[in-house]
């Protein structure tokens, strides 16, 4: 989703771009995306993540990536969400008279 049709930045704090700074600094501005061995990407970092989705906008939910992988990990989570999800039946109950 494009940030000019999401409301995503309306649910920010005001002091967003202090946060933002403050996260890319603490990560020294590389991603902290970790690859199959456990190794850091690397690249320098441009974007700062929700590591959990949603509004939890404290510095331990947030984290410094570059933006290879936070466009990766955004569209993961937006197929994610848009999967159906399986239903709920209960199995149905049989009649009274009919159990032996």
């Amino acid at each position: 989703m494009a940030w000019n049709t999401s409301n995503r930045r309306d649910r920010l704090p005001r002091d967003w771009h202090i946060r933002r700074a403050r996260v890319l600094r603490r990560d020294g501005y590389g991603c902290q995306a970790l690859d199959s061995l456990g190794a850091k990407c690397g690249e320098p970092a441009t974007d700062v993540d929700h590591v959990n989705p949603g509004d939890d906008h404290g510095y331990g939910n947030l984290q410094a990536l570059c933006r290879w992988h936070h466009a990766r990990k955004s569209s993961a989570e937006g197929a994610a969400a848009r999967r159906p999800r399986p239903t709920q039946r209960r199995e149905a109950e049989r009649h009274p008279g009919m159990l032996a």
